[in-house]
């Protein structure tokens, strides 16, 4: 009997010991949902109460925090019910989206827009909007609807649809975001608080030159031209206008000259008497933030300014009190450190509310009282990401996840309680009920062990010094069945580029690719260099004028210790990275022949003066102001130094680094003699995504075996 026993043991340890040798098989990635740790999906606190509600199996469900009961809200059928009621006869399969919950009323994104009121389940109103609308903005509040099609900007409530636009100029667009997508602008338009006015971004393109992208797919070729303003040259033309739901007329705000000029951080007064806007001149070293009459667009009077040598970059707009209406929290990196400050509309800074060697990360919110503010930073934890209370009057920041890692909460309005997702290096997404003092009173959903049928490699984060004494945090993704005694190939994932962190204390830090190159044998690895985000701005702007030098030094360092360690063959180090970091990866391969005997590079930048205005000249000013630095960064010039194999990836309908970079590249590569690979991916733009992919992923392995 023992020895049966014994044999049963044995086979149930070999057994295991099979289970989690499985490896990752990449499409699985985008079909396999057993390899996503479980969430809770729609997750709301339901205002003016202590319950939360979410989605679960197509049911609307809410949970009293104190108490852990959980009850039914609202079912499919019984939406369907209530949708049918209303004379929409399209039925939902899955519930859909809750994108508003005020009081017992929830707006619902379908079809159509749909706000139901969930004590008599009764839908309130439906707005179905153009199918070819864009750049969507609902005022849930108020029940209308802001959106673009093509150039144009339409509002529509029940009753109608109003163009705003009355211009059919080709280049000139309606409600569109501007200025590339930097400064935080993410969306085109803005209502104002009580739903009686849209501010709109008007944008004139026709002074910036066409750029030809060129579509395949039929079987005449055709070209699509996109505005591209490339460093240095002309730019486009932004004013910002105000359109009066009332009277359906329109003023545009007095920003005045130069014309090339960026609009940042746009706020509506909460009295919806004015507009706040940061205007930022070309150069990008001087903001004004602007006090305008929204009823005439009339400048009134330049509340504060802000001057760097380098660069300003406004990020954020303005955050006004609930209880303060003439008061708000400004965003900036003023000090070195991006931090709170309090400010009145009079222009009169009342105090700094952060403070330290460490960034705020992102405004998350006021509570219900308006006297405490919540935030997200790396205070605490420099590859980790936590959540904090400020208290403005007291100006004491309250800590609510303890738990080394990466944090994601959802905070209840009266600040009492907070649901926690949080996951590190060593533990799987978790979601826990805490109290304001991060006390953890419930734990939701635990996915520990969800993958352990996978053979998971271990993963460290550590710091390193650079010859300057700063600390550069490295991620090491050792191979499975790691043996120190062993050699194994390296490769290195570089980005390296303004606003990154790659090397983040996460589960599965560094993504699915990565993990799936340990599993085939090769140590990963990552370092954030002196250039990337949350680290100050000093850190971060030494690369002004000199893209790829602190960089590559950097970058140099992790080299260094990788060749230091007894299990790294040095003769196998491979290189890859997209776009900023294919900049790097050809950057790093070519300043340092022979280092890495295989690179990839992904819509990589090669020459700056390709590169647009907005991001281009904030970090290296015009080719005609900073000759030096576009000569230096420009890997046009290192071709000579080329050795190992190199293969280019870029799709073909990029617009944010144009097919010119590679193409300039390859030419060169030609006309010296230089041999390397070149791969097109025909319908994609600036990466490659969805399921094609993995794709890309297995030519990466591919290309990297030796």
């Amino acid at each position: 009997m023992k020895k049966y026993f014994t044999l049963l043991c044995g086979l149930a340890l070999m057994l295991n010991l099979s289970a989690q040798d499985k490896i990752f098989h990449l499409p699985d990635i985008f079909t396999d949902a057993s390899l996503y740790a479980k969430r809770i999906s729609q997750l709301h606190w339901i205002p003016q109460s202590d319950s939360y509600a979410f989605v679960e199996g197509n049911q609307l469900r809410k949970t009293d925090a104190a108490s852990g009961t959980t009850e039914l809200l609202l079912g499919i059928d019984e939406l369907n019910k209530a949708l049918s009621e209303a004379n929409i006869n399209v039925k939902s399969k899955r519930f859909p989206t809750i994108a508003y919950w005020d009081n017992n009323c929830i707006g619902l994104i379908r079809g159509e827009y749909v706000w139901l009121n969930l004590a008599n389940r009764k839908v309130l109103e439906s707005i179905t909007i153009d199918s070819n609308a864009e750049r969507i903005q609902v005022d849930w509040k108020h029940r209308q609807i802001a959106y673009t099609v093509g150039s144009h900007l339409f509002v529509q409530t029940k009753d109608k649809t109003v163009q705003i636009d009355n211009d059919n100029a080709k280049d000139v667009q309606y409600g569109h975001v501007p200025h590339r997508n930097e400064f935080g602008i993410e969306q085109g338009c803005f209502w104002s608080p009580k739903g009686s006015a849209l501010a709109f971004y008007r944008m004139d393109e026709s002074m910036v030159t066409d750029y030809p992208l060129v579509e395949a797919q039929g079987r005449i070729a055709t070209v699509k031209n996109i505005k591209y303003p490339m460093a240095g040259m002309k730019s486009h033309e932004v004013t910002l206008g105000v359109y009066d739901m009332a009277t359906g007329k329109t003023v545009y705000m007095q920003t005045g000259e130069p014309k090339e000029q960026f609009l940042c951080s746009v706020t509506w007064t909460p009295d919806e008497k004015h507009i706040l806007i940061g205007v930022l001149n070309r150069e990008q070293n001087h903001l004004k933030v602007n006090l305008y009459d929204a009823r005439t667009g009339a400048f009134e009077k330049t509340l504060f300014e802000e001057r760097n040598d380098r660069y300003v970059e406004p990020s954020d707009p303005m955050y006004f009190l609930p209880n303060q209406p003439d008061q708000f929290i400004y965003v900036s990196r003023r000090d070195g450190w991006k931090h709170f400050y309090l400010y009145d509309l009079t222009g009169k800074m009342l105090r700094q509310l952060t403070q330290g060697e460490w960034e705020v990360d992102e405004f998350q919110g006021f509570d219900e009282s308006g006297n405490k503010v919540f935030f997200t930073s790396n205070k605490d934890e420099i590859t980790g990401n936590h959540f904090y209370i400020l208290d403005i009057k007291k100006g004491k920041i309250q800590p609510v996840t303890p738990e080394e890692g990466t944090h994601q909460v959802t905070a209840n309005p009266n600040a009492k309680y907070f649901i926690d997702s949080y996951n590190n290096i060593h533990q799987e997404t978790k979601y826990v009920l805490k109290d304001k003092n991060g006390k953890v009173l419930r734990t939701l959903v635990d996915n520990s062990g969800y993958l352990n049928s996978y053979a998971l490699p271990e993963t460290r984060i550590f710091p390193i010094k650079n010859e300057h004494g700063d600390d550069l945090y490295c991620r090491l993704i050792l191979p499975i069945n790691f043996d120190s005694t062993k050699k194994y190939p390296v490769f290195v994932y570089v980005y390296g580029g303004p606003h990154s962190q790659l090397v983040t204390n996460s589960w599965m830090s560094g993504g699915w690719f990565l993990h799936y190159m340990a599993q085939k044998g090769y140590l990963v690895f990552t370092l954030d260099n002196r250039g990337t985000s949350h680290r100050g701005f000093e850190f971060e702007s030494i690369i002004h004028r000199h893209l790829g030098d602190a960089e590559v030094e950097d970058q140099m360092c992790g080299v260094r210790y990788l060749q230091s360690l007894p299990y790294a063959d040095t003769a196998r180090f491979s290189v890859d990275g997209w776009s900023y970091g294919g900049f790097m990866t050809l950057s790093l391969f070519t300043r340092h022949p022979g280092v890495f005997k295989k690179a990839t590079a992904g819509g990589p930048v090669i020459d700056w003066k390709y590169y647009e205005v907005m991001y281009g000249e904030r970090y290296m000013d015009t080719p005609d102001e900073n000759p030096d630095g576009y000569e230096t960064a420009s890997l046009l010039n290192r071709i000579d130094s080329i050795q190992g194999d190199l293969l280019i990836f870029h799709g073909a309908q990029d617009g944010t680094v144009v097919w010119q970079h590679t193409l300039q590249f390859i030419k060169q590569c030609i006309s010296k003699g230089k041999q390397v690979d070149y791969f097109i991916y025909p319908t994609h733009e600036h990466n490659v995504m969805g399921f094609e992919r993995t794709h890309l992923w297995k030519k990466i392995e591919n290309f990297h075996k030796y």
